[in-house]
């Protein structure tokens, strides 16, 4: 089979600069520019990787920990709605107390290097009640979300409110706001976008970037706000019978499009357009703010998101030219007990869909209550190398072959782009979607023509990409002094190894052989520690490596610098962080067997321990390891424990072990922290409630009298000696929706969607959890009801039960600087 080709064409002009009315405050160190292609920061490209994190939804003690994981995960600005209705619920009673603290919130992301993107609204939806706007509001005789004097005199004092908070945290202190949000999905009104930007300002806000939602056929006022776009793999908001939306499956392809007419359009007419939006990508660059990390689920639409989804979706992005990858959600959260009503989006508030009262879980990369979960880590992945190669993919445009998929229904036309520039760039691999398994596509090889430099025609031997596979491949990648022609593996990230030598980490793909092409031109001499290298022209080809910790291949270059190629599995290179660890930056790999199912993740606190900084190790297994690299120069040494050290390829390997481990909660020795409990059953089912619709015609949540009647009840004790710090309660139930309580208060739920159902039991009231113990009460599904859940059979619906129920405990590694590693609870 010939190899897949594609041109890249030189830029008929540069792009502009200076051409739209954004500023940094004067004197900053890092201005923040935008350029018509890319943004820049301190003069250099700059490619942001932002993630929504709703702080009103999650516990202000927990913020800290939680931030630390976004930023672990490769996030580097954390972006957050301002929801009005969780701050005054009760009219002139302006609350930032508690899980409030707006202001606290921002200086925990100024403390840690994250950039702040505060989402202002006042309309925010957010699947919040009256889309955030408070219920007092709505009775006044004003019209929402226009220019109506009897609207705005309200915000004004809403917005002096924010700025308040935020006073000293803009970019002319030194603090974290790098943009502002206005409004939301407000798709024609433009001069009403403009009046709150101008409003905002003259309460005092301030930064260099303001930006507004930009999908919906949008109409801005011109220049004054960045358009920020988004994609999700799957809905909630469309109807339950309607299958996979066209406008999500377009996402899993790459095209120039940036605009995505299925976001929010159940809440406004989808034939209205806004300005002709070729002109607006010519002077703004393509920057997201709402790429899916998951999907809430609504009561008549219940979408399951995979890992490989969401991965695939990113890379695609990046391959199709985006500059900024902001994610929505990246943290799940859980919607706060309102004072006078629920705060959930609802049929009651004239929505046209019904969302559970108390989760907001997301489906996220973190979960409802910190969980990792695998698309954290697919995302850390893509995130790590953005880290090291943003600013050479930034700016860099996007290229598309000439043979193409012919439409959204091809399966068959593999999916692949280019980032370039003159003379290098990568290359961006789809092979997945949801829902429709894509095929292999063997004898697979391209050919990248260079404006400014011989074409590259790669692999040396034509591969098969698999089903399901994703991927970007670098092409002349400079390693130091080293040219990398092309590898068959992705750039993960660069680090300094034990004897400082220049390391480039690379992550295989499962089924593609790995080959390494070296420019022979800018090497003297290379050593592989397995497989075998072979001179073609003027490259060194390497071949035959077997993906591993051990992987290297040295080099030392034609100038003299000693180069490392280090190329891990597919699975290894998903358990890879890097962070500042012990005074140095280093490449941790966590432990990739929990034996619980759930997550190992690892956190970089450079200002724990007075400034000295720490490590911190989330694993649900009573032992643990971590990989690092360098190693650092005494190994750690475990409070009330043990460590064994041992080599792992190029890596020195921890393993951590506590000591005192309650032999009734878990195995000590790496058995897993989890122990299988019992629900008692306490009533049966009854008939499950007859359907009900509400706006649109779409299924309604049952009301809240049938689970006082008809729901199934079960009884969970919680165990003497339990801890509550860190562990969960899952829950693998079958039925419609679910409720827990704890006496009369509701305390979690969940619309069945083939999920587990996790419940944190330190969310709880601890005196009356340990006392009255845990009710959970479950609703059977009428077989009519117009509900679409994936992979879910109408008997599974019908039968209302609590199967099997898990306690599972996770606990907190700390390793200081000094080598001292301590359980931290």
């Amino acid at each position: 089979m010939p190899p897949l080709r594609l041109k890249v064409s030189t830029p008929a002009a540069p792009p502009l600069t200076g051409h739209l009315p954004f500023s940094d405050a004067p004197g900053v160190p890092d201005p923040i520019e935008v350029t018509s292609r890319h943004l820049t920061r301190g003069g250099r490209p700059w490619f942001p990787v932002s993630g929504e994190f709703h702080y009103t939804r999650y516990p202000a003690g927990e913020w800290e920990e939680e931030l630390l994981k976004m930023k672990a995960g490769g996030v580097t600005a954390v972006a957050s709605y301002v929801i009005w209705i969780h701050h005054e619920e009760v009219e002139g009673r302006i609350r930032f107390d508690g899980d409030r603290d707006l202001r606290r919130f921002a200086g925990l992301c100024a403390r840690h290097g994250l950039d702040f993107v505060p989402r202002i609204g006042p309309w925010s939806h957010a699947e919040v009640r009256n889309g955030g706007l408070p219920d007092w509001l709505l009775t006044r005789a004003c019209t929402p979300r226009t220019d109506d004097p009897a609207y705005l005199a309200p915000v004004r004092t809403w917005y002096e409110a924010i700025a308040a908070q935020l006073s000293g945290l803009d970019r002319a202190h030194g603090g974290p706001i790098v943009a502002i949000q206005i409004e939301n999905e407000l798709y024609d009104q433009p001069g009403h976008l403009l009046t709150l930007k101008r409003m905002a300002q003259a309460a005092g806000l301030s930064a260099p970037l303001w930006t507004s939602t930009a999908w919906g056929g949008v109409e801005l006022p011109p220049d004054e706000l960045l358009p920020l776009y988004g994609g999700y793999p799957e809905t909630f908001w469309t109807e339950a019978d309607g299958g996979w939306p066209d406008t999500c499956r377009t996402h899993f392809f790459f095209t120039h499009q940036r605009d995505d007419e299925g976001i929010g359009a159940d809440l406004r007419p989808t034939t209205v357009r806004g300005t002709d939006p070729t002109a607006t990508e010519e002077r703004f660059p393509w920057a997201t703010c709402e790429l899916g990390g998951g999907m809430a689920v609504s009561y008549h639409r219940r979408p399951r998101v995979e890992a490989a989804d969401v991965g695939a979706l990113g890379l695609t992005k990046i391959g199709c030219g985006s500059v900024w990858q902001g994610y929505y959600m990246f943290h799940g959260g859980t919607n706060p007990v309102g004072e006078r009503t629920t705060l959930q989006e609802s049929h009651a508030t004239g929505y046209p869909n019904d969302l559970p009262v108390r989760t907001y879980d997301f489906q996220a990369p973190l979960g409802e209550y910190g969980q990792y979960r695998p698309s954290y880590d697919e995302l850390r992945l893509q995130h790590l190398l953005l880290a090291d190669f943003g600013r050479l993919i930034a700016p860099m445009e996007s290229f598309l072959p000439v043979r193409r998929p012919s439409g959204q229904d091809d399966r068959d036309t593999l999916r692949w782009a280019v980032r370039a520039s003159a003379d290098s760039g990568f290359l961006f691999v789809n092979n997945h979607q949801p829902h429709e398994e894509l095929p292999d596509h063997p004898d697979t090889s391209f050919t990248v023509e260079f404006p400014a430099g011989p074409a590259l025609t790669f692999p040396s031997t034509p591969v098969t990409v698999p089903t399901g596979a994703y991927f970007c491949w670098p092409l002349r990648l400079e390693v130091g002094s080293l040219r990398l022609d092309w590898a068959t593996a992705q750039p993960v990230c660069t680090i300094a190894d034990d004897d400082g030598r220049t390391v480039l980490v690379l992550a295989a793909t499962d089924g593609v052989p790995v080959e390494l092409a070296l420019d022979s031109r800018t090497l003297r001499s290379v050593r592989v520690s397995s497989g075998q290298s072979a001179t073609l022209d003027d490259r060194v080809l390497v071949t035959g490596l077997r993906p591993g910790t051990d992987a290297l291949v040295e080099v030392d270059t034609a100038d003299g610098d000693r180069v490392g190629l280090l190329v891990l599995d597919a699975k290894t290179a998903r358990t890879a962080y890097k962070g500042v660890a012990w005074g140095a930056e280093r490449l941790v790999l966590a432990d990739s067997d929990s034996g619980s199912g759930a997550g190992v993740g690892v956190v970089f606190d450079e200002h724990a321990r007075g400034g000295q900084g720490e490590v911190r190790v989330h694993s649900p297994a009573g032992e643990t390891s971590i990989a690092v690299l360098p190693a650092p120069r005494r190994p750690p040494a475990v409070t009330g424990g043990s460590v064994r050290e041992s080599r792992d390829g190029v890596f020195t390997r921890y393993h951590l072990t506590g000591d005192g481990w309650d032999p009734r909660f878990g195995a000590e020795g790496g058995g897993g922290r989890s122990r299988v409990g019992e629900a008692e059953p306490v009533r049966a089912a009854g008939p499950a409630p007859e359907p009900v619709t509400g706006v649109q015609g779409r299924a309604s949540a049952p009301a809240d009298e049938h689970y006082d009647t008809t729901a199934a009840e079960y009884a969970v004790t919680v165990p003497d000696g339990l801890p509550l710090t860190g562990t969960l309660l899952r829950v693998r139930w079958t039925g419609d929706v679910a409720r827990a309580y704890v006496g009369d208060r509701l305390v979690a739920d969940q619309f069945h969607s083939g999920r587990v159902w996790d419940i944190a039991l330190d969310r709880l009231p601890a005196f009356a959890l340990r006392g009255e113990g845990l009710r959970l009460r479950v609703l059977p599904r009428a077989a009519e009801a117009r509900v679409y859940v994936a992979d879910v059979s109408a008997e599974e619906a019908a039968a209302a039960a609590v199967g099997r129920i898990e306690w599972v405990m996770t606990r907190r590694w700390a390793i200081g600087e000094a080598g001292e590693v301590r359980e931290a609870g």
